[in-house]
C-alpha cells in the first residue's frame, strides 16, 4: 500500500482551495497600509504614524478557549471568530492603543471548509467592525493531535499608541471610583466550568423565557468590543486606568491596573447580574467566590477615574453610546 499525505489525513488541495475561498473575506478588511495579500510567507504592513510623536507598538495574543466546544455542539461557527478579534482588541484598547492588524491560527483534525469559512467570516467581520486588517493566518490540519471534529482558534493583534498617552496605573489614587460597563454575557471566559453544568446538546437547547433564548445560543453571544467607547472616553475624560474583565473576574483583572499598594472595594450589589449567571450558579451549585473569580458577572469593562468626574462620565456613556454603566466601587 502506497501511503500519501492525503491518506494520512492531510488534504493539501482542500486547504489550498480553502485559502482561495477566504481571500475575498480578508481583503475586505485591508487598509491602505497592507502591502501584500493572503498567501505569502509573511504579511507586510506599512503604517503611517504622522500624528504620533513617539509611536509604541502594543501586541497581544489569545484564544477563544472552550467556548469553541459550545459552538461545535450546536454546529454554529459564525460567532467565535468575532469573539476572538474583539477579545484581543479590548486587551490592547484598555492600554489606549488603536488596533492595526490581526493574524489568526486555526487548527483542526480534519478541515471542514464550510465550518472553517464561517469561522473566518466571523474573524473578518470583527476586523471590519474594529477597523483593523486581517493580514494573514494559518490553517493547520493535524489528524492525530486533534480528533476529527475538534479544532482550536487563536489570534494575535498589533496596535499602536503615542508613548505619552499610555495609561499608567501610577495615576490611580485612593478615592478614585470604578465605573463598570455591561457585558454581553460570559464573553470568552468560564466555559470549562459551564460545560460541566450544561454537558449535553439537550441541556444547551433548553429555552428560558427570562432570556428569550436557549442556553446554548445565549452562551454563544459575541464577546463585546469596547474600542469605540474607550477611544471616545479617553478624548473626553481624564481616564486613569481601564481593565478588561476576562479570566480572573473583576478583582483579578482590575488589580493588574492599579498600584500594588492599593486595594479594591467592590459593591457587588450595585448592578443586577444578568440571568445567565444566576442560572449557572443555581444549576451548578457554584460558590460565590468561584463565581466572582471565574466570570465577569455582567461587567465587561471597568474605567477608573476621579470621583468628581464619575457622574458626568456615566451620563456621557449613555448619551453617546447607550451604554449602561454602574458605579461599582472605589480604590482604597
Amino acid at each position: 500500500m502506497i501511503i500519501s499525505y492525503k491518506t494520512s489525513g492531510v488534504d493539501i488541495k482542500k486547504a489550498d482551495d480553502f485559502v482561495h475561498q477566504i481571500k475575498p473575506l480578508a481583503k475586505k478588511t485591508f487598509t491602505k497600509s497592507v502591502l501584500s495579500g493572503i498567501g505569502n510567507f509573511g504579511a507586510f504592513f506599512e503604517p503611517e504614524f504622522k500624528n504620533l510623536t513617539k509611536p509604541v507598538l502594543v501586541s497581544s495574543v489569545d484564544g477563544v478557549g472552550t467556548k469553541i466546544k459550545i459552538a461545535a455542539a450546536l454546529n454554529k461557527f459564525d460567532t467565535v471568530g468575532e469573539d476572538l478579534v474583539n477579545h484581543c482588541v479590548n486587551d490592547i484598547a484598555v492600554c489606549g492603543a488603536i488596533p492595526l492588524f490581526f493574524l489568526d491560527y486555526y487548527a483542526t483534525g480534519k478541515l471542514n471548509k464550510s465550518d472553517a469559512y464561517d469561522i473566518v467570516s466571523g474573524l473578518a467581520r470583527g476586523c471590519r467592525n474594529n477597523n483593523l486588517s486581517l493580514i494573514g493566518g494559518e490553517t493547520a490540519e493535524m489528524p492525530g493531535l486533534y480528533e476529527k471534529n475538534d479544532f482550536d482558534l487563536a489570534g494575535a493583534i498589533v496596535g499602536v499608541i503615542d508613548k505619552k498617552n499610555i495609561l499608567n496605573s501610577r495615576n490611580v489614587k485612593s478615592g478614585d471610583v470604578l465605573v463598570g460597563l455591561g457585558s454581553n454575557g460570559l464573553h470568552t471566559n468560564g466555559y470549562s466550568l459551564v460545560r460541566k453544568i450544561f454537558d449535553s446538546k439537550k441541556k444547551l437547547n433548553i429555552f428560558y423565557k427570562e432570556i428569550n433564548n436557549t442556553i446554548g445560543l445565549e452562551l454563544l453571544k459575541v464577546h463585546k468590543s469596547y474600542l469605540k467607547v474607550i477611544q471616545s472616553s479617553l478624548k473626553s475624560f481624564k481616564i486613569k486606568s481601564i481593565s478588561h474583565i476576562t479570566g480572573g473576574g473583576i478583582i483579578g483583572n482590575t488589580k493588574r491596573v492599579i498600584p500594588k499598594d492599593k486595594i479594591l472595594d467592590i459593591d457587588w450589589t450595585s448592578w443586577k447580574r444578568p440571568f445567565i449567571f444566576d442560572l449557572i450558579q443555581k444549576k451548578g451549585y457554584v460558590g460565590e467566590l468561584d463565581m466572582r473569580r471565574t466570570f465577569n458577572l455582567g461587567i465587561g469593562l471597568i474605567f477608573i477615574l476621579s470621583k468628581n468626574e464619575a457622574e458626568n462620565f456615566v451620563k456621557f456613556l449613555y448619551k453617546n453610546f447607550k451604554e449602561k454603566s454602574y458605579l461599582i466601587g472605589n480604590v482604597k
